[in-house]
């Protein structure tokens, strides 16, 4: 074959190898096992409410719900280029405003939280020192739920923001202080003698080995720090503010829309997978070189 046929010819595309085809599957067959399972789910309630079984006014069906769940996100008037643009109004519906303000909690309560959390507990791991003595009080400080300090918050900060976002960073505090306390003091001593036989010195060792070396903790710490920050956002939602997913909840409880209470249910929980997605991949991202060396 000549030289302008081999240039000419169209490189060809590796193909997979048994491993990525069989991790494909395994992904591809979890996926469909688990929409399964949701549609059972889904049927079961929805015959169970139209066989009478359980009364539409405590559990409506999923039909009503998912109609309540449409009428939410739908904007409350029509649109208007004067007041806002065609954007602004689509997003205008209830239920998306009341879950960016709750997204929007949880994430800034969480930075504080988290990132207050990280500093203190790469301190505590790497000093013993500073983890004799902050560790007493850490201990406990810890097993008090954030729930506990709703009345001090309010007294202290007042309503609106301000008590949900202390009462959210205290609940993602602790889970990413402990993990990470964990990470950095379990790191295996191979890789600290390794580095010091290369001539690391305490801040290279401490950059590029303890803290990569603690990272499956670390992360582990944010994931849980998510959790109890989505737990601890509608529980302040319910009491110290005005909008919110919490704060409909608590509103649809008192007419009896219970509907409406699952619906907002059902949002936290997607919020709450989108999260959970996000930090998975993450988390893969970050720990690629910890999966190769289990390989």
């Amino acid at each position: 074959m000549s030289t302008d046929a081999l240039a000419s010819a169209p490189p060809k595309i590796a193909a997979p190898t048994p491993a990525v085809r069989a991790k494909s599957e395994s992904a591809l067959m979890r996926f469909v096992v688990s929409t399964v399972v949701i549609v059972v789910l889904l049927l079961v309630w929805e015959a169970a409410c139209l066989m009478g079984f359980v009364k539409v006014q405590i559990l409506p069906p999923p039909h009503a719900v998912f109609l309540k769940f449409i009428e939410s996100i739908k904007p409350q008037e029509a649109f208007d280029s004067s007041k806002m643009n065609y954007l602004q109004w689509l997003v205008s519906g209830e239920l998306i405003h009341d879950a960016i303000s709750s997204m929007g909690r949880v994430l800034v309560g969480f930075l504080i939280g988290g990132g207050l959390g990280l500093v203190l507990g790469l301190a505590m791991g790497a000093s013993n020192l500073v983890y004799d003595l902050l560790n007493p009080l850490v201990q406990i400080l810890r097993p008090i739920p954030p729930i506990a300090y709703i009345p001090l918050s309010i007294l202290w900060f007042g309503l609106g923001n301000p008590p949900a976002y202390f009462l959210i960073a205290l609940g993602a505090f602790f889970p990413v202080l402990i993990n990470t306390i964990a990470g950095v003091r379990n790191v295996d001593s191979i890789y600290i003698r390794a580095a010091q036989n290369l001539g690391a010195s305490q801040m290279t060792m401490f950059l590029r080995v303890i803290i990569p070396a603690a990272m499956p903790y670390i992360l582990t710490g944010v994931k849980v720090g998510i959790g109890v920050a989505f737990i601890v956002v509608i529980v302040a939602e319910m009491i110290a503010v005005n909008n919110g997913l919490g704060y409909r909840i608590t509103e649809a409880r008192e007419f009896f829309w219970s509907d409406k209470i699952i619906v907002g249910m059902f949002t936290i929980g997607m919020l709450g997978l989108l999260l959970d997605i996000l930090i998975s991949k993450l988390n893969n991202h970050l720990l690629r070189w910890h999966r190769g060396m289990e390989h």
